[in-house]
C-alpha cells in the first residue's frame, strides 16, 4: 500500500504537499479509494505557517473574525491562522482585534460541544470552522449544527482537502480538492465499487490516521 504513495504539491506553494496513498479504505461512513495523508501540514511548524499564509488570503481584507474553531488536531494551523488575520496592515480588517482559537469536546457518539466557560468566545461571533479533511460531510454538518446551537455565526469554512459533492452548498476554502487527485473515488459503504469487485479493505481510516485491516 505504502509502496504506491506519492507527494503532491501545492501548485502555489510547493513547500506545502499532501501525501496520497491509493488503496482500499473506510471511515466510519463510507469508502474512499485515496488515504490523503495531511500529517505533515498539522504537525510540521514551518509548513503549518505556509499553510495558514495560504487559508488565511479569503479572509484578511474582508471577514472580520472572533473565532478559530479547529477540528481534526488543526490547532497549530488555527494558531498560525490567526497569527495571519491579526498582522497590521490598512487592508488588515481584524488588525488591533483578537481572536480565540478553540477545540469542540467531542462525546463517544461523535457530538460536539464547548466548555461553558469558552461559551462567551461562540456565542455570536464570526467563527471560522478549520478542519483537516472533507470528504462525506457529516463532521462537517456536525461541526455547523454544534456553532449554531451556540448561536456562532460562521464566517467562513476551510479545509487541508476537501472532496468535491454534488450539490454542495456551502463555499469551502481548500488547499487541495479531489479534483487534484487523479481517480479519486467515495463510495457508500453499501454500495462500493472496489467491494463489489473483490478489492479487500487496506485500512480503517480516522482523523488520528489510519489502521491496516
Amino acid at each position: 500500500m505504502e509502496r504506491k504513495a506519492f507527494n503532491l504539491p501545492l501548485e502555489k506553494n510547493p513547500l506545502i504537499t499532501i501525501r496520497v496513498i491509493p488503496g482500499h479504505f473506510t471511515t466510519s461512513s463510507s469508502h474512499i479509494n485515496h488515504y490523503l495523508d495531511v500529517s505533515g501540514m498539522k504537525s510540521n511548524a514551518l509548513v503549518a505557517r505556509d499553510v495558514a499564509r495560504e487559508l488565511a488570503i479569503p479572509y484578511l481584507s474582508s471577514t472580520p473574525v472572533d473565532t478559530i474553531v479547529c477540528l481534526e488536531k488543526t490547532e497549530v494551523v488555527g494558531a498560525y491562522l490567526a497569527e495571519e488575520l491579526l498582522q497590521c496592515g490598512t487592508s488588515v480588517i481584524n488588525d488591533g482585534g483578537e481572536i480565540h482559537v478553540l477545540t469542540p469536546i467531542s462525546n463517544n457518539i461523535g457530538h460536539l460541544s464547548f466548555h461553558s466557560s469558552m461559551i462567551c468566545n461562540i456565542s455570536g461571533k464570526n467563527v471560522i470552522l478549520l478542519t483537516a479533511t472533507m470528504s462525506s460531510g457529516r463532521s462537517l454538518d456536525s461541526a455547523l449544527d454544534c456553532i449554531s446551537y451556540y448561536k456562532g455565526k460562521v464566517a467562513g469554512i476551510s479545509a487541508l482537502f476537501m472532496a468535491i459533492r454534488d450539490g454542495q452548498e456551502q463555499k469551502i476554502n481548500a488547499l487541495f480538492t479531489s479534483d487534484d487527485i487523479p481517480g479519486y473515488e467515495i463510495y457508500s459503504s453499501r454500495h462500493c465499487e472496489l467491494c463489489k469487485s473483490g478489492q479487500r479493505l487496506d485500512a480503517l481510516i480516522s482523523s488520528e490516521g489510519y489502521t491496516k485491516i
